[in-house]
């Protein structure tokens, strides 16, 4: 049973924060952003949610200088009920908040929902809030793995160009797309609702933007949920076999699950030999893209779209016949229609604004590639390894580097997270609660997916409880695994 203690109240105390980089905006900066606004209005898409625009700063050092709008959405709470504002930080980096609220606000409880505005946004250089624009055919030279030198001097060369064209086409806001400059502007978004304190719950990547903002504004955080939190200390190696380690352990899950289950079309055959076979056709160029007639299926590609299908339990049926399709000779080939614009939106630009992932040449990323596979034997090639091609030669230093935690907010943060999670491991979120000590509380879900909060009535009900009440799980709260339902 979970068990829960009151936290304290009193939010007087001011924390001074003198390391470099978490000094807030000066008061100066404060006065002249001390009354943004918001003009709502019915969303074009569904006119019972409300859509509207914050006019912020490019540059929050310029506070005066040019100007973007941040896009953003909100269902309002029953007035009778209302407690105030809960802000959704989207993940990806990429995914809309927005349209998270328009669509999706149903992630919430009934509860949540008729205490608390529901209100998103789509982060800085993404979706309606002036997206990075960037040349498509500089972003399709970017390969998924590089297979020797002179192709990791070409990839150097090329992200030199896409960087240059990527600000040519976006203006200066490409330079500031960063999650230290976001959590600036969510504050000035809690500003303009009115809220004297945030009440704010990340998920995935938008976990980053909280504990950032958390650092920056600590006596200004209500209370604060890091669902699937990833930890935003780790290095280049670090950062790559933690995932590894992550993206294998849910893999040896579903194929658990495919042992024990009926449901799984695999049921009673040795899935991991399988596995392997698919492994070694892409290997060879000789497995069919289900999704581009004539061509065959890369390596990373493979691991990649596995990886995503072990996100949630109910894609588990999907993933094993999936595995059958690619397995047939009959697989099915369909053509997936290239845009004709020469353009396209590069949400992922804000990673390489928050992560230093160097790599000194092609013989140390072909050691990080054999630790990786030595690691994730299965799945080989963790998603990160391609954030280390986007990234590469990435000039230094980034604007919010990794770094150790340092935050002291009177509320302690609530990490939620799942043991079995495949893309933010739990072992990002004990190490991320290591460094937040008293002022974050760990809520463990031993179960699978990557997130817990509608995977586990136990999970949301003790994150409803923090968020309405500020009750804190207590140390070592746990809630136990939900077997998938198909």
């Amino acid at each position: 049973m979970l068990r829960v203690r009151k936290s304290a109240v009193g939010w007087a105390v001011a924390l001074a924060l003198t390391a470099a980089g978490l000094t807030p905006a000066s008061p100066a900066a404060a006065r002249q952003q001390s009354a943004p606004t918001i003009d709502w209005r019915p969303c074009a898409t569904d006119a019972s949610a409300e859509c509207g625009t914050l006019s912020l700063p490019v540059d929050w050092d310029r506070p005066r200088g040019e100007r973007f709008d941040l896009s953003l959405a909100r269902r309002v709470a029953d007035p009778s009920t209302r407690q105030g504002a809960l802000v959704f930080g989207p993940g990806g980096p990429g995914d809309s908040g927005v349209d998270r609220v328009v669509n999706g606000s149903s992630r919430f409880s009934a509860d949540l929902r008729a205490r608390f505005d529901i209100v998103s946004f789509d982060p800085r250089g993404t979706g309606g809030s002036h997206p990075v624009i960037c040349a498509r055919d500089l972003l399709a030279r970017q390969p998924q793995l590089i297979a020797d030198q002179a192709q990791f001097d070409a990839v150097l060369a090329n992200n030199t160009l896409l960087r240059a064209d990527c600000r040519a086409r976006t203006g200066a806001l490409y330079d500031h797309v960063d999650s230290t400059s976001a959590a600036r502007d969510l504050d000035a978004v809690r500003a303009a609702l009115g809220e004297r304190q945030l009440t704010f719950h990340g998920s995935s990547y938008g976990t980053v933007l909280g504990q950032r903002y958390a650092e920056l504004y600590p006596d200004r955080v209500r209370a604060m949920v890091l669902e699937a939190s990833m930890d935003h200390s780790l290095g280049t190696r670090a950062f790559l076999d933690t995932q590894a380690v992550t993206a294998e352990g849910a893999f040896d899950e579903f194929l658990a699950w495919c042992a024990r289950s009926v449901d799984c079309v695999l049921h009673g055959r040795d899935v991991r030999a399988s596995w392997a076979g698919l492994h070694a056709r892409t290997e060879r160029g000789s497995l069919p893209d289900p999704d581009r007639a004539g061509a065959a299926l890369a390596p990373f590609e493979l691991s990649r779209l596995a990886h995503k299908k072990l996100y949630d339990t109910w894609r588990w049926p999907e993933l094993a016949e999936w595995i059958v399709r690619l397995e047939g000779a009959a697989t099915t080939s369909s053509v997936r229609p290239l845009a004709d614009e020469a353009v396209a939106p590069y949400p992922f630009a804000v990673f390489c604004q928050d992560w230093n992932l160097p790599v000194r040449d092609y013989r140390e990323y072909v050691g990080h590639l054999g630790r990786a596979a030595r690691l994730a034997p299965d799945l080989r090639y963790p998603p990160a390894l391609f954030a280390l091609v986007t990234c590469l030669g990435t000039p230094t230093p980034v604007a919010n580097p990794q770094h150790r935690l340092r935050v002291h907010t009177e509320v302690p943060l609530l990490l939620a997270a799942t043991v079995h999670d495949p893309a933010s491991g739990y072992g990002w979120a004990r190490n991320v609660a290591r460094q937040l000590g008293r002022h974050g509380a760990l809520l463990t879900y031993d179960g699978w997916g990557h997130g817990s909060y509608t995977s586990s009535p136990c999970v949301a009900r003790a994150v409803d409880a923090y968020l309405i009440d500020q009750a804190v799980p207590a140390r070592g709260a746990s809630c136990p695994a939900v077997e998938p339902e198909m």
